[in-house]
């Protein structure tokens, strides 16, 4: 079988792509859709989407504008409900998950997206207290000067790892727009989630600031062991850091392989 096999529809229909169970078999699943499917009333935007995610893979979603790789991002973290199949984060079913369990478990995820979500008028470093909010609503993490000591520790580190602790008591909106993901990013790791969804984390910067944020991104998140899944348009952004590529094309789960076992030209199948 060749990579391409993987792409094309006809070679899937006789050779059905694979769910990564070989993964399962060395680590705990972190993340499993089971033949998951999401209408808006009556557009479809994929069905039988199935695949299982081991504990500390990185893994690209990736596909053409429309494919639904943001929609089935929101789907494994239980932001929006599927129409069909299930979907387990960590071992709870996402829909049966609800009040306490709920929150409990989006607690133990993070999320850094290409809108970096960030509030201007507050310090860089009251914006990464924000990240313990999943874990412990209110107002004391609303502000670093309310936080606990060890929250506002923690914070501190999270900016040291991405090289920001000297910007701490900066507001926000006085940032460049690499700063400004990398406080992102900090905010996402300061409560150490098990799994961290990134939507097209470097969209919105320019190509040097996007490699400088992929690099950190994916450095700190090695380090950590934590099973990130990412969206990305950048096909060499998609095999440079992921372990595992999944492919979204006319509604179905295209391609599911390891990275090392395709080329740019196999990824670029899924935007015909």
């Amino acid at each position: 079988m060749t990579d391409l096999d993987l792409i094309d529809p006809a070679a899937r229909q006789a050779r059905p792509v694979a769910t990564g169970a070989h993964s399962a078999l060395v680590s705990p699943v972190d993340i499993e859709a089971r033949e998951v499917a999401k209408t808006f009333g009556d557009t479809a935007i994929f069905d039988g989407v199935s695949f299982r995610l081991a504990r500390g893979e990185a893994v690209a979603l990736v596909g053409a504008n429309g494919a639904g790789k943001s929609t089935l991002l929101r789907c494994l973290m239980g932001l929006i409900p599927v129409s069909a199949g299930s979907v387990h984060l960590l071992g709870e079913e996402t829909s049966a998950a609800q009040g306490t369990a709920l929150r409990s478990l989006r607690a133990q995820v993070g999320l850094v997206s290409q809108k970096h979500n960030l509030v201007p008028r507050l310090s860089v470093l009251s914006n990464v207290v924000h990240g313990f909010l999943g874990k412990s609503p209110g107002l004391r993490h609303w502000s670093h000067m309310l936080a606990p000591d060890a929250s506002r520790s923690a914070a501190m580190h999270a900016l040291e790892k991405v090289g920001l602790a000297d910007f701490a008591t900066r507001r926000a909106d006085r940032l460049s727009g690499g700063q400004s993901q990398r406080v992102a990013i900090a905010r996402a790791i300061v409560s150490r989630p098990k799994v961290l969804f990134a939507d097209e984390p470097c969209a919105s910067l320019d190509p040097s600031a996007g490699e400088d944020v992929m690099e950190l991104f994916f450095r700190l998140v090695k380090d950590e062991g934590v099973t990130v899944v990412f969206t990305s348009h950048n096909i060499e952004h998609a095999l440079r850091f992921g372990d595992r590529i999944l492919g979204l094309s006319n509604g179905k789960l295209q391609l599911d392989a390891t990275a090392a076992s395709l080329s740019p030209s196999d990824l670029r199948g899924l935007y015909d």
